[in-house]
């Protein structure tokens, strides 16, 4: 009986895998495999939570494929050594995986196919339109988001039939056998992103189907971080528990059925952020010095301050805006942030702390359960204002404003950040403001129960326009 071995990477799912499909039309008997390569656990880069999410995600995965008659194999080791070891054991007539995109994920595979001596066959999946395959008339790749957009919107949407159903039964070798899936770190099972397939398609209906679906409400809602009005998917599609194309055919079913325009504004919007995800794995493929450096090469020699004090403040929400620190303790907390508070600490770190953009990336994939290398260095450089826009390096986030804006009676703030729950509201953006009896009253006092600002935005405005005027891109 002829066996192919589903390579799993980054696709922790059964339904619309085309690996898996691959796999199955080459074979009647399938290896499911997941192995634990040292080199990306053991990587400073690679965050504790978001381990223990997707060692969660493998035991769901391996209790789905045994209600269908399988089981998940797990190895240990190099994958150029331990799946030609498996192909060997297992008589395999192919290895199938999910084309991935990453630097290192490219040489990992080219490794793999040389040491082989069956195909290593790569299939779509990780994204929505592949990156080598979208590009401008002239060949080029897109480097800016407002055209890459209208030429990905110009395909033909996805349709339902396109989805790959789940396979009913599956049948893998008896004489297979694999290493236990790590029981450290553990998932906290009562936080807020139960692992595995079932939960992604259950946030997907919920957020998507109905004509009260939060979709709709998406565009106005989305900038609020003290509202429930996104889809906290990211996790769920950074482990390919939910296929992005899924994602996207909700989408349009979203915008065909919307009861009004606004309506499908919405719905419209959402998508747009799964085209976001796209870009962003289109510029690290064809621009691969992005995952080390700037994409505008100039900005690398941007003198930055890089205080320490300041960095371990800003990590812990200790910086003395509220916004920021309420953003900061959210994600200690629950290895998630709001859209919108990213883009508050990212600017705040490099615009007023002037610390390199580098170690807030490297901090956010330590931490975030959905850190993903294309869209985490994606939102850093446009943070950072190094990135792809044309002249990004003026946007410069007021921390206070964009807590006045999107947090107005201070929800957000006074649920990350309990010392100042009982700060009036109109001091709730800036507590240093407070006079001292009003500080008395909160049981708030500045400098002692919560840190006065740790810099005054105004100068380090100033500051950071300077620097990156000496080094401009014209």
């Amino acid at each position: 009986m002829a066996t192919a071995i589903w390579w799993i990477r980054r696709d922790l799912r059964l339904t619309d895998n085309q690996a898996l499909t691959a796999a199955l039309t080459r074979a009647a008997q399938i290896v499911p495999c997941f192995v634990l390569d040292p080199r990306l656990l053991n990587s400073s880069y690679a965050g504790e939570r978001r381990k223990a999410f997707l060692f969660a995600g493998l035991r769901v995965l391996d209790a789905a494929l045994r209600s269908r008659g399988g089981r998940l194999i797990v190895r240990c080791g190099d994958p150029a050594v331990v799946l030609p070891r498996l192909a060997a054991e297992s008589g395999a007539c192919a290895v199938c995986a999910e084309r991935d995109y990453s630097p290192y994920a490219r040489c990992r595979d080219e490794a793999v196919a040389r040491a082989l001596p069956i195909p290593l066959v790569l299939t779509d999946g990780l994204t929505i339109r592949r990156p080598d395959a979208l590009l401008k008339d002239d060949g080029t790749p897109y480097m800016v988001f407002t055209p890459y957009s209208r030429r990905w919107r110009s395909y033909p949407p996805v349709r339902s039939h396109e989805i790959l159903p789940a396979p009913g039964t599956l049948s893998v070798p008896d004489s297979i056998v694999g290493d236990p899936i790590p029981e450290q770190p553990r998932l906290d099972d009562a936080g807020p992103f139960p692992a595995g397939e079932a939960e992604a398609q259950a946030r997907l209906r919920r957020f998507t189907t109905g004509d009260e679906a939060p979709i709709y409400a998406y565009a106005q809602a989305r900038d609020f971080p003290d509202l429930d009005s996104t889809s906290k998917l990211s996790p769920y599609l950074r482990f390919g528990m939910l296929s992005a194309r899924q994602a996207a055919l909700a989408a349009y079913q979203a915008m065909d059925a919307a009861p009004n325009a606004e309506q499908r504004t919405g719905a419209e919007t959402w998508l747009t952020e799964l085209i976001w995800r796209d870009f962003y794995y289109s510029i690290l493929y064809h621009f691969p010095h992005v995952a080390h450096g700037c994409f505008q090469r100039a900005y690398d020699a941007i003198a930055w301050e890089n205080n320490p004090t300041h960095f371990a403040a800003w990590c812990a929400g200790l910086t003395g805006y509220p916004f920021v620190d309420a953003a900061m303790r959210q994600l200690a907390a629950t290895g998630w942030m709001h859209n919108r508070a990213r883009m508050a600490v990212a600017s705040f770190l490099v615009k007023d702390l002037l610390i390199d953009w580098r170690w807030g990336e490297k901090w956010f994939m330590q931490m975030l359960l959905d850190g993903d290398l294309a869209a985490n260095n994606g939102g850093w450089q446009w943070s950072a204002g190094v990135g792809t826009d044309a002249a990004p390096y003026f946007r410069i986030f007021n921390p206070t404003a964009q807590g006045q804006k999107f947090d107005p009676r201070g929800v957000y703030i006074r649920r990350w950040v309990p010392e100042l729950r009982l700060v009036p509201d109109r001091y709730i953006h800036e507590p240093w403001r407070m006079p001292r009896s009003e500080q008395m009253r909160a049981g708030c006092i500045i400098g002692q129960d919560y840190p006065a600002p740790i810099v005054d935005h105004a100068v380090a405005r100033q500051r950071v326009l300077e620097a990156y005027r000496r080094v401009r891109v014209p």
